[in-house]
This record gives structure tokens, sequence and C-alpha cells, in this order.
């Protein structure tokens, strides 16, 4: 499992550094009894995973074009270990769209917001590699936004990379990529693929969604 945007919302709210949204959910983890085991164990999740180098690699949104993989393993290894010294203080400064371009003499918590902004938020971007956070839609056609995975000179283009996120796009395996996100909240179905097997995902159709209370 890799930390996705709303683990970090609810990380942040725990920890008195955010606001609960219009709309959260949260109310049954935050009352929970075992409350605490259950935000430690989620604070120490990663934010990139591969089993080896050159293996598949798992992270929630996307990555930027200038990014190879094996950069993008050390930067989420540098905002993991952030995200466990410091949470207080990253969750507060965490909120943000900017910068909106990587460079390598970024610092502080602008760089650390890129950071967790690229893994867990990206959707789209330009091909130099200025993201567009805010892009929540059908993938864009024309104009120079395009889906993060599109951009053929991307540096991480040679790894296969697992993805979510993106429950608009639904199920993707192309670009040497597969997304996994069929909106299962939103009543759609969970998906699943065996990355060993390769022999197409699972889909379970889930129920419609319904508010705490209905």
């Amino acid at each position: 499992m890799v930390l996705g945007n709303h683990d970090l919302h609810l990380l942040a709210v725990a920890m008195g550094a955010a606001p609960e949204k219009r709309g959260d959910t949260l109310g049954e983890i935050l009352r929970a009894a075992d409350r605490g085991a259950l935000l430690e164990w989620l604070l120490h999740r990663p934010l990139a995973h591969q089993d080896h180098p050159g293996g598949d690699l798992l992270i929630h949104a996307g990555l930027p074009p200038q990014w190879s993989v094996p950069q993008a393993l050390d930067l989420a290894t540098e905002a993991q270990i952030a995200l466990r010294r410091e949470p207080e203080d990253v969750f507060a400064h965490m909120y943000g769209d900017q910068p909106d371009t990587w460079g390598e003499d970024l610092s502080g918590m602008d760089r650390l917001r890129f950071i967790i902004n690229a893994l867990t938020r990206l959707r789209v971007c330009t091909a130099e590699g200025r993201l567009q956070l805010k892009a929540k839609g059908a993938p864009p056609r024309g104009g120079p936004l395009r889906p993060w995975f599109e951009i053929e000179t991307r540096a991480s283009r040679d790894t296969r990379i697992v993805f979510g996120h993106w429950s608009i796009l639904g199920y993707l395996n192309a670009h040497n990529v597969i997304a996994l996100d069929t909106g299962c909240v939103w009543g759609g179905a969970l998906t699943a693929f065996n990355l060993d097997a390769g022999d197409g995902p699972v889909s379970v159709q889930c129920a419609g969604y319904q508010a705490p209370g209905e």
C-alpha cells in the first residue's frame, strides 16, 4: 500500500493541522478506540513502492516527466522521512498547488510540497513538467496539458507503473502504465490486476454510494 492524498488529509485532520472538508467521512476512524494504532500504521506507509530495481512501480497518482524511477523513489523516501520526523509541521504546510514545476534547487517545504503533490495528486501536466493539479475530469485532448503518462519523453517510460487516483479515467493498460481506480467510492467497481499473470483486470461492482446515516 502507498499513501494517497486522502490518506494524508486524514492524518493532517487527526493531528489538528487541517480542518475537515465538506463531504469528509473520517469520523469513524477519528473516533475509533484503536485510532492511535491505525494512524501510526498509516503514517508509516510509503509514498512509492518497488519490489526490486526494474520491477513495477506502485504510486498513488503520477510522476512528473523529468523524474526517473530511481529519482522518484529517492524523493519519495525524502518526503517519507520528513513526514515521520515532523508530521505536524509537514501537514501544516502541505496544502497548496505551488510550486508547480520541479527544480533540484527547491528546498524546504516547497520541495516537500511538490514531491507530495506529484505522487498523490498529479493527473495532467505539460511536456515541460508544469503540473495542473486542479484538473479532475476526462483526459484533455489538444492544448498543452496531457495525462502525465502520455508524455513520450518522460524519464519513467521504461518502467511499468501502477496507479489509481483518477476515477474518471477508469481502468487503463497502455503507455506502460496500469490505472486501477474504477470509482468504487462513487458506486463504480473495485478493480485488481494480477501483475505476475498479466491476464487482465478483475472487477467487483460496488453498491451505489450512500452518505453516512442514509
